[in-house]
């Protein structure tokens, strides 16, 4: 039974006996019962992804409830875990703590830092610490599950740390110019597969050009789609005052519809 709180010191105690409580093989959920890791994946990537949706949105309740459904997946990965013999989720909080208070010297330590910038500076001094016991290549630890712009940036920082960076937006955009020829030119005469490499490349740079200008590209496409998104919709809520589709407008018309929506954003800013 679930119902007596009074028997968990804390409220996780109730989440972890919630969950071994759905995957028990004799009175457990079926649906749970199936799952492993991989098909719980996309579940936690969609979670966090709900979070970042939440903050943009400014809607704290709603902020609460996603920040509870991502915790959610880690209690459910560590179940898996520990049914296995793996690990469980107190291995998970203790190995966390752990990393926080080695990566926090200056907190927890004698080390000073007075700026961000000197934080950075010992966090990534002490991941190349625990790097170098694994001989890792400078590239790995980037998830390669990452949405694909946020790799390309991370993929970059740890390269530039070797000496393997443009060092002015010019010269990417240079690099751009290039990228963007032979774009042309697949697309005049390439085959698909020309075509998405090229196109891949100039993502690929664009990433870059973000990380040099400290914008991340990642963020920057979402700030966009959200713009896209609140344009077109206010095109639709325009037509829909006048009994109109947008099925029914030339694109000239739509791109003057565009327009003014741009201009009724700016005089509202």
């Amino acid at each position: 039974m679930m119902d007596n709180d009074s028997q968990y010191k804390h409220p996780i105690e109730k989440l972890i006996a919630v969950m071994a409580a759905l995957r028990n093989p004799k009175s457990g959920c079926p649906w749970d019962l199936e799952q492993d890791f991989k098909s719980i994946a996309p579940y936690t990537i969609e979670e966090a992804y709900e979070v970042a949706d939440a903050i943009q949105q400014g809607d704290m309740d709603n902020l609460c409830e996603e920040l509870g459904d991502l915790l959610f997946q880690s209690v459910y990965h560590a179940q898996m875990a520990s049914e296995a013999g793996h690990f469980d989720i107190n291995d998970v909080i203790k190995g966390l703590t752990d990393k926080m208070i080695y990566r926090h010297p200056h907190v927890f330590g004698g080390r000073k830092a007075q700026s961000a910038s000197d934080v950075n500076l010992i966090w990534d001094e002490r991941k190349s610490e625990e790097k170098s016991k694994h001989n890792e290549s400078a590239l790995d630890g980037v998830p390669k599950a990452l949405p694909a712009l946020l790799r390309a940036k991370k993929l970059q920082k740890k390269a530039a740390k070797t000496g393997f960076e443009w060092t002015s937006p010019d010269e990417i955009l240079d690099k751009l110019d290039e990228e963007l020829a032979e774009m042309r030119a697949a697309v005049k005469s390439g085959t698909i597969k020309d075509k998405a490499e090229e196109l891949g490349d100039l993502l690929f740079v664009m990433a870059n050009l973000g990380r040099l200008l400290d914008i991340n590209p990642e963020e920057a496409l979402r700030q966009t789609n959200y713009k896209f998104e609140r344009r077109f919709k206010g095109m639709e809520d325009e037509l829909k005052s006048k009994n109109e589709v947008m099925n029914a407008l030339t694109l000239d018309q739509m791109t003057q519809l565009w327009v003014k929506q741009k201009q009724k954003e700016r005089n509202a800013g």
